[in-house]
């Protein structure tokens, strides 16, 4: 973490004393490194210490970074099989720092950036990626209607839905012409699935590095940035996982290409998808290529809407945002590669 002068703590201490149950100051506030989207700070005080995330300061892509969202479904999710951090309080009052934002609990537990999970033994690996699987299928089986979430996103195809809406969104932080990224658009509109009916919960974002673990054992014990979640179709976030662990290994790709697994304990990509389809009652998904194609497709628009911010100067980290933008056409040309084999 690094120490920020992004908050105003007094105009912040003030609402949170105002506001938040049990608040005593004074205030202090680190901002995590981590994350592209909505910064995020740990908050010391002397009534103990919390997490802020708030919406970026400056002109934003309608829909995104809506933290009114992240904080609704965690909140909803209290007490579910879908461990999440406890949710305090959210302000949507622009006033008080600059944008809206929302305060939970600080967990305790272990982040992972590299899903080769270095240092670890083979049996807790393979324990954490099944526990990644376990939480997977819950997210899938939320009762909607009972964690009153049943118009958390509309009624229809969720991919033409998403589709649209990304192509949009990419069109609108286009910096350059990539025509891989054109070809692939091209495509998935073409080859958009009928809806099956499948609506479930799901988290957009879902991969080991917006997860915490207990700090003894394989356990997730709270799934974090739920900024993109909706009500969906199941089978976006299992690819999208499937899809990082496609990227190269190491702090830029996170990703698992060309390493050996089974000396790692780590599962392939057939066996977690079979092991999902067990646990939600599946014989096995057919055309896994379209969902995986759609996976890298949505990953090349999101990072392409970080490197404009980022040249627009509203970016987390500027820096690392330039350089996760500049992999947009390899997402792109990892999408054509699943469109082909679909």
């Amino acid at each position: 973490m690094t120490s920020t002068a992004d908050l105003d703590l007094e105009r912040l201490g003030g609402w949170l004393r105002e506001n938040l149950a049990g608040f005593a100051g004074p205030l202090r506030a680190e901002k995590f490194n981590r994350g592209q989207s909505n910064p995020t700070f740990r908050l010391g005080t002397a009534s103990g210490d919390y997490v802020l995330r708030r919406k970026p300061p400056g002109v934003l892509l309608k829909s995104a970074h809506a933290v009114d969202r992240e904080f609704r479904v965690q909140k909803a999710l209290a007490g579910s099989d879908v461990p999440v951090a406890r949710m305090h309080v959210l302000c949507e009052d622009e006033g008080v720092i600059g944008s809206a934002f929302y305060v939970m609990e600080l967990l305790r537990g272990r982040s992972f950036d590299d899903p080769r999970l270095p240092g670890l033994d083979t049996s807790l690996r393979g324990g954490i990626y099944a526990d990644m699987n376990r939480v997977l299928a819950a997210i899938h089986r939320v009762d909607l209607e009972a964690r009153g979430l049943s118009d958390f996103g509309p009624e229809g195809n969720y991919y033409r839905r998403q589709i649209d809406r990304w192509t949009k969104q990419y069109r609108a932080s286009e910096t350059e012409e990539i025509a891989a990224m054109n070809a692939l658009i091209d495509w998935l509109d073409s080859n958009v699935p009928d809806d099956d009916g499948r609506r479930t919960l799901v988290h957009g974002d879902y991969r080991i590095d917006n997860m915490l673990f207990a700090e003894d054992g394989p356990s997730c014990v709270a799934v974090l940035d739920w900024e993109l979640s909706t009500i969906g179709h199941p089978f976006a976030d299992l690819a999208a996982l499937v899809m990082q662990w496609q990227r190269p290994p190491g702090a830029e790709g996170r990703g698992l290409a060309g390493v050996d697994r089974a000396s790692l304990g780590i599962p392939e990509d057939r066996a977690f998808i079979d092991d999902y389809c067990r646990r939600a009652g599946l014989p096995g998904i057919p055309d896994f290529g379209f969902y995986l194609a759609f996976a890298f497709f949505r990953m090349g628009a999101i990072l392409q809407g970080v490197k404009k911010r980022a040249l627009d100067g509203n970016a987390s980290n500027p820096e690392l945002g330039l350089r996760l933008g500049a992999s947009v056409p390899d997402y792109a040309a990892g999408g054509l590669k699943a469109a082909r084999s679909s």
